[in-house]
């Protein structure tokens, strides 16, 4: 199995995170892709460093005026009076603004409200440099699960919270959808997305809403209790040529390995129903019983176990890099569920 990294995810070290009224550290740090990048080491699976992205596959996923927001805002912002080390909202547009024609203005507070979903995606002066490195990973990963293989992408910042046109929970460009779409020109008629983030994909789910083409499947906390809080309920199913394409498999709070494991089985049986050409799987860990924003509480060997699971549908599999935020662990997370997913498919 190939793997892949790009060391300028580091650019992108965010502080600002609002938690229950507090500002506090924020979770999504450069030490997260180092103890995966560590583990990859200890376990033969080196990463190469990809080609740098090249905007039109992105532009394919991603509306070209939100990509010239990102491109631009930090900038912007830094030459704002008093402004702050990060670019973040104080305003976003509410269903009632929207309901009655609301748009993003020319004022840069304003746009930053329109483009972002919450406070929880600051964007520094290395964000936009290093999501294009992200992308460009899953870029790479896409194109060995075109040649019939199977690969890993160690992408930060991660993607599946970000929407066409809009950045949200860690995510600026969605690098599963990415991912996706590279597929997609590659010849793939059908294309699955596994999502066992702990929390639901809404952005890839959205970028996916109206597409009979693309089945996505999302393994997540009850969102009635934990972001994103508004989407991710099980009757969500698409529409159009989409209906019946999207599937939420939503999990009471602090569930634990035999459910998790349950719901990844469900999704896996849509998947062989669907029967794609290719499988894009976001994986992340903050499903994790060490995760410091747990809603689930799955072990070590429960990630083990979904990794086998998911290689034994033996597809082409471009593995994406999501959440996970239990630094210490984070290592031994990838290496049980990598080896799991290799066991299945050899």
């Amino acid at each position: 199995m190939k793997t892949f990294h790009a060391p300028g995810h580091a650019r992108h070290a965010p502080g600002f995170f609002l938690m229950r009224g507090q500002v506090r550290p924020n979770f999504e740090v450069p030490a997260r892709a180092e103890a995966l990048l560590a583990a990859l080491h200890a376990m033969r699976l080196a990463p190469e460093v990809p080609p740098p992205a090249p905007l039109h596959p992105i532009a394919a996923v991603h509306d070209a005026a939100y990509l010239a927001f990102l491109e631009s805002v930090h900038a912007l912002w830094s030459a704002m009076p008093q402004a702050g080390p990060e670019a973040v909202a104080n305003i976003h547009p509410s269903p009632e603004m929207l309901a009655q024609g609301a748009r993003a203005g020319a004022g840069l507070v304003s746009q930053i409200g329109w483009y972002t979903a919450d406070t929880a995606c600051p964007i520094g002066p290395g964000t936009w440099s290093a999501s294009l490195d992200a992308a460009a990973c899953a870029l790479a990963a896409a194109a060995e699960a075109a040649a019939g293989r199977a690969a890993y992408a160690l992408c930060r910042p991660p993607g599946h919270h970000a929407y066409a046109a809009r950045a949200g929970g860690h995510c600026y460009l969605n690098n599963a959808a990415i991912a996706v779409e590279a597929l997609k020109r590659a010849g793939a008629a059908r294309v699955a997305v596994l999502d066992i983030d702990s929390h639901h994909g809404n952005g890839t789910q959205g970028i996916f809403w109206d597409r009979g083409d693309v089945l996505t499947v999302s393994i997540h906390g009850d969102p009635n209790h934990y972001y994103p809080w508004y989407v991710g309920h099980a009757e969500e199913r698409g529409t159009g040529a989409g209906d019946g394409f999207n599937l939420n498999l939503p999990l009471a709070i602090g569930s634990a390995d035999a459910p998790w494991l349950e719901a990844i089985a469900t999704g896996i049986a849509r998947i062989h129903a669907f029967a794609p050409d290719a499988l894009v799987l976001s994986l992340g860990f903050d499903a994790s019983v060490h995760e410091p924003l747990n809603a689930l509480s799955v072990s070590d060997d429960g990630f083990a176990r979904a990794g086998a699971a998911a290689g034994a549908l033996r597809l082409p599999s471009a593995i994406i890099q999501e959440g996970g935020y239990a630094v210490d662990h984070l290592g031994a997370l990838l290496t049980r569920f990598l080896t799991g997913f290799q066991e299945a498919t050899r």
